[in-house]
């Protein structure tokens, strides 16, 4: 055997090897997100609830481990996603660039940060878009209105579109594009807010045009035309697949297949901002506002032009509930959240009757709170940086720990992730990583040897 031919032997072996790391990377970032991981607003199901146990069921003093923290996040309130071995968010850099930054789970250093965008320097700085993973892509929607496709793998940008240009679209207020887009089977859903364009529906692959929904003349005399600050959620009410969004002017629901506007519930909005994801189950929709609101249940029936009705069940007027940005969960029969703007009183009503289980007129933190729940428990994120871990259970308020953020300085409001026995909690420029698995051990380092990300 000639030297030529186990060179060539050897460079096949090397290649096939190269070959077999470049698709196992791939099967990681392209293959289904797993029941851990949290590809998108508000987890799996875009509820705020992780289905992952067994969580630690209550802090030490000072909080869970450390594992690391990893500066280069840049300016801004998003929030992350997690998918395998890669972590996804945006921020405003250094560089004047409203950027996607791909990180690795396991050390917090930067992939690559891909710029989809000037930065956003009006009001509150930076985006608040939570990037959506599907497969191979990443979905995000920057403060200017650009919805950008890009490679999960690399980072290279595939399409993008305008809101403005493209859609005519609009806010209801002056604080940017909050949207964190919808992936739908072959489908990308979101909310331009534009008057021929409310809500649109782009191929995921190429951003090409599949519907748009016009905006009705009389859609309500509360609230403001335009988007509001919420991400779309998907209902089967009434055996009728719709998307479910809180716009400038309420809640609506669109049908599926074709666009077409079916219901809208206008007492719901406010002139300033609507912000929080609606809660749907079965033919129910929940919804709640801040700036003196409140919060309401909608039951869905057929009947009507469209075929799909819309009836008030309760409304609790803002002295009872209303939820300013922070989000609320469902737990079995159970809404549990923050209740008064610029604040996050932890509350537990009943869905069906909007009986208010418990509340507490002052939480452990301070300001508004972003909330979540996994394991049984609600992970409770104030302004102020302090996490606290609270009961999920209507039964009374109880809490089971607490701790505070490092290098608070801005208003601590990205909404935390918890994803393979981690609790992720983007802080502006940087992002900690937290251990709270249960009975199974970390693979991360513990607080012996964090380690820093680097850029």
């Amino acid at each position: 055997m000639t030297s030529k031919k186990i060179v060539s032997r050897t460079q096949q072996r090397i290649h096939i090897k190269t070959l077999a790391r470049a698709a196992a990377l791939v099967l990681i970032i392209s293959g289904h997100v797993s029941a851990t991981d949290w590809g998108q607003w508000r987890g799996p199901n875009r509820d705020g609830v992780s289905t992952e146990r067994p969580l630690v069921d209550r802090w030490p003093e000072g909080g869970p481990t450390l594992l690391w923290k990893a500066p280069g996040m840049g300016i801004g309130f998003a929030g992350v996603s997690v998918v395998g071995d890669r972590i996804y968010t945006m921020g405003d850099l250094p560089n004047g660039q409203q950027c996607v930054l791909s990180i690795e789970t396991s050390t917090g250093k930067q992939v690559w940060a891909t710029p989809i965008g000037p930065a956003w320097t009006d009001n509150y700085k930076g985006p608040r878009c939570t990037p959506t993973v599907d497969g191979d892509a990443v979905y995000v929607v920057s403060s200017h209105g650009s919805i950008a496709c890009i490679n999960a793998v690399d980072g290279k940008p595939r399409w993008a579109r305008d809101f403005k240009n493209d859609f005519g679209g609009k806010m209801m207020s002056g604080w940017g594009f909050s949207e964190s887009p919808l992936i739908d089977g072959e489908f990308l859903i979101c909310t331009p807010g534009g008057e021929q364009a409310l809500l649109v529906c782009l191929q995921k692959k190429t951003g090409k045009d599949v519907w748009r929904t016009p905006s009705e003349a009389n859609m309500g005399t509360k609230g403001k035309d335009g988007a509001g600050y919420s991400s779309v959620v998907i209902s089967n009410a009434v055996g009728r697949k719709q998307y479910v969004q809180l716009i400038g002017r309420g809640v609506v629901g669109v049908d599926a297949k074709t666009g077409r506007l079916l219901w809208g519930y206008n007492k719901i909005a406010n002139d300033t901002a609507n912000i929080s994801t609606p809660i749907v189950k079965d033919n129910r929709v929940f919804v709640s506002t801040g700036y003196g609101t409140g919060a309401a249940l909608v039951e869905l029936s057929q009947g009507g032009p469209t075929g799909v009705v819309s009836k008030e069940v309760w409304f609790l007027e803002a002295k009872d509930l209303q939820n300013h940005h922070g989000g609320m969960v469902l737990i079995g029969d159970h809404i549990y959240g923050g209740h008064g703007n610029n604040n996050g009183f932890p509350i537990c009503i009943e869905m069906k009757t909007g009986t208010i289980a418990w509340q507490k007129e002052r939480g452990p933190g301070t300001g508004s709170a972003a909330v979540m729940a996994a394991d049984g428990k609600l992970y409770f994120r104030y302004e102020n940086g302090l996490m606290a871990l609270i009961g999920a259970t209507p039964n009374k308020y109880e809490e089971f720990g607490t701790f505070q953020i490092p290098d608070v300085s801005q208003p601590s409001w990205s909404h935390p992730t918890v994803a393979n026995g981690k609790l992720f909690l983007r802080e502006q420029d940087s992002l900690y990583c937290y251990d709270i698995a249960g009975s199974a051990k970390a693979s991360l380092p513990t607080k012996k040897n964090i380690l820093v990300g680097a850029k």
